[in-house]
């Protein structure tokens, strides 16, 4: 998998990573905001945005504020804007628990992207009956989709198909670097090892899973605005 720093007049801001994967050599780049975008496809691949989080917790008595998930919306209508987006693919966990009002949040969101279908990759977290999502926009895959060289699904496969490569979520994957003394920082990041690619989650209200680096991983953090190659292991 060759990586190649996107040129600024082909990037919007010049802030992205753009890869080639599988023996088609898709392009996918690679954006800060968390998505992978395929320019040849005009799609948006997003995993783990645990929409409806801060009401699940609020039902408990946890005060988390709704705006997290209304910026996470903010973000998504922006990049669907700016790549002039056709296809969304949700690698799971779209919607994080069961049914409250952020739910028709979404709803009212995806029918104002009149021009994009919305694909959702079946996760863990998506337990409302397949009745909710069976509207205009919608489009459900319970077992996943291939995609040219690419199979996506929410959590990573164990045995993936010789000539495919697996994108997923379900993992939130993040990397930690290290400075003097005892400074350290966990950065969520693309993680690509034998086969998997695994998306970070979308969604800001998730934790991270630190992974370990080796000569056989590919990781590129997210840091602010800017996706960065961590180099290799020698």
């Amino acid at each position: 998998m060759s990586i190649i720093v996107v040129d600024q007049l082909e990037m919007i801001e010049n802030r992205g990573l753009r890869i080639n994967l599988g023996k088609q050599s898709m392009v996918l780049v690679l954006l800060p905001e968390r998505v992978v975008y395929i320019p040849s496809l005009n799609a948006l691949l997003i995993a783990d945005t645990h929409f409806g989080k801060a009401g699940h917790f609020r039902k408990a008595g946890i005060p988390i504020p709704e705006v997290l998930h209304d910026q996470d919306l903010k973000k998504l209508e922006k990049l669907i804007s700016s790549y002039q987006i056709n296809d969304v693919y949700f690698l799971g966990d779209l919607f994080h628990s069961a049914l409250n009002d952020s739910w028709w949040t979404l709803v009212e969101f995806s029918k104002q992207q009149i021009n994009v279908k919305f694909h959702l990759i079946m996760g863990n977290h998506d337990i409302l009956p397949l009745s909710f999502y069976q509207h205009d926009h919608w489009i459900v895959h319970e077992q996943g989709l291939i995609l040219g060289d690419l199979i996506l699904t929410h959590e990573p496969l164990e045995n993936i198909p010789r000539d495919l490569i697996n994108l997923c979520g379900h993992i939130h994957p993040g990397f930690t670097l290290k400075g003097k003394g005892r400074q350290r920082i966990t950065l969520p990041c693309f993680f690509y090892s034998n086969q998997r690619f695994v998306l970070p989650a979308f969604g800001r209200f998730t934790g991270l899973v630190s992974m370990k680096r080796t000569i056989d991983t590919q990781i590129y953090v997210i840091a602010e605005d800017r996706v960065v190659e961590i180099p290799q292991v020698l």
